[in-house]
């Protein structure tokens, strides 16, 4: 299934797309797409809901986020093999972590605000996963099983925040705006292989990012198992998990986004994203 939420900021109600990609409301059957939906039992429903008996919404309205009150959104740093070699940085021996503030998370079209006092805001299409249910202490072997699914994202963050200043890589990847996710949550059973996945990003219809899932350095399965040992996942959390070469920072010379540029990001059966860049 690709589940999806439509509508003003705010306002969001649930939606599905059906077979001839048409949006679907799902307003009448579930109150919201969030960690309450999640449970294998809970998809199990939806999946028996007959779609054509469903109002049909109209395309132009705002897609929104994926998920709704999402708890937490873990992100894993230098998770690519090649990206950690044009950021100039040793590959790591275990997962690196940092959080983005829920306030970062946006529509997949939603414009990026460009922060106040900003010069490098730099892009990154990403994989997210999406946690299905309470996840602790769990083996490899088990992380599928506490996945609901995957959704496209953009890690946003401004490099000069993030690495030229005192503390941690967060306050450069909080930003408001800075971690749009969907169009939509891709049920994981549509997903034969999230380590095979084709992913892009284009700066003004230029492609700078043109990777795969498959040079990532941890997997899927070791991240959740990884950040189980560390803290609880419940459902509904967002784990992005990492970028491939091709972003700003990397570019000889390099290059940021500013007000007026237009973002284009899109993973292999996640759908795309298209952006504006305004100033904030």
């Amino acid at each position: 299934m690709k589940l999806l939420r439509v509508g003003a900021i705010g306002q969001e109600r649930p939606a599905i797309l059906d077979k001839d990609q048409q949006i679907r409301d799902l307003s009448s059957v579930v109150p919201d797409i969030n960690g309450d939906l999640l449970s294998d039992q809970a998809l199990e429903r939806l999946r028996a809901v007959d779609l054509d008996s469903l109002p049909i919404i109209d395309s132009s309205e705002r897609v929104g986020p994926c998920i709704g009150q999402v708890g937490k959104v873990v992100c894993i740093g230098l998770n690519y093999s090649d990206h950690a070699a044009e950021a100039g940085m040793e590959l790591p021996s275990e997962p690196v972590l940092f959080m983005k503030a829920t306030s970062a998370i946006s529509g997949p079209n939603d414009p990026i605000q460009i922060p106040r006092g900003a010069d490098k805001t730099d892009w990154e299409v990403e994989l997210a996963i999406v946690i299905g249910k309470k996840t602790k202490y769990i083996s490899e072997d088990q992380s599928m099983d506490h996945i609901a699914g995957f959704c496209l994202a953009n890690d946003l963050s401004e490099r000069a925040f993030q690495l030229e200043r005192l503390g941690s890589w967060d306050k450069g990847k909080s930003h408001d705006s800075f971690a749009p996710i969907g169009p939509y949550l891709v049920t994981k059973d549509e997903i034969v292989d999230p380590q095979n996945l084709r992913m892009f990003t284009e700066i003004n219809g230029e492609r700078f990012q043109d990777g795969n899932t498959n040079t990532m350095v941890f997997d899927v399965k070791t991240i959740v198992a990884y950040l189980s040992q560390f803290m609880t996942l419940e459902a509904g959390d967002v784990i992005m998990t990492g970028t491939p070469p091709g972003v700003g920072m990397g570019q000889s010379p390099q290059k940021y986004l500013m007000a007026g540029d237009r973002v284009r990001i899109g993973i292999e059966g996640l759908g795309e994203q298209h952006q504006l860049c305004i100033d904030a």
